[in-house]
């Protein structure tokens, strides 16, 4: 259940970080209005939290890491593919999560949510994002 209800929050973060993006809303009102939602109650509600509050306070940060690998600039991507680089980015920074995990789920999301060509980008960010870390160890 675990990973279900994780892969339920990942879906819903990114139509929250939408909304943020859109309507300018707090974390707080914007958690408010998802846990109206019939699938609020089967993700995992603590990460979704966590990420989107994360994410509000970070967008900025977010944006410079989406910028070290993207030729265009984070204020002029879709605000749909912004939202995945943001959520799987906060994710892969909060470390609690395998990287291709995370990876793969920014990927399947961008097939679900994004252009039709959309995985290709958010999959290269994502990737020359952890290639330009240093090393753990």
């Amino acid at each position: 259940m675990r990973r279900a209800g994780r892969r339920r929050a990942r879906r819903l973060l990114v139509q929250a970080l939408y909304q943020y993006q859109m309507t300018g809303h707090s974390a707080d009102e914007i958690q408010e209005q998802f846990s109206g939602r019939r699938s609020y109650a089967r993700a995992d509600v603590e990460f979704f939290g966590r990420m989107l509050h994360d994410v509000c306070r970070r967008t900025e940060d977010l944006d410079r890491d989406i910028a070290l690998g993207s030729d265009i600039p984070p204020e002029r991507i879709d605000p749909v593919e912004r939202a995945i680089l943001w959520s799987a980015l906060a994710e892969l920074q909060a470390g609690d999560t395998k990287e291709a995990i995370t990876i793969n789920e920014g990927i399947e999301l961008a097939h679900e949510f994004g252009a039709e060509h959309s995985y290709r980008f958010i999959n290269a960010v994502l990737d020359r994002w952890v290639k330009s870390q240093p090393a753990s160890g």
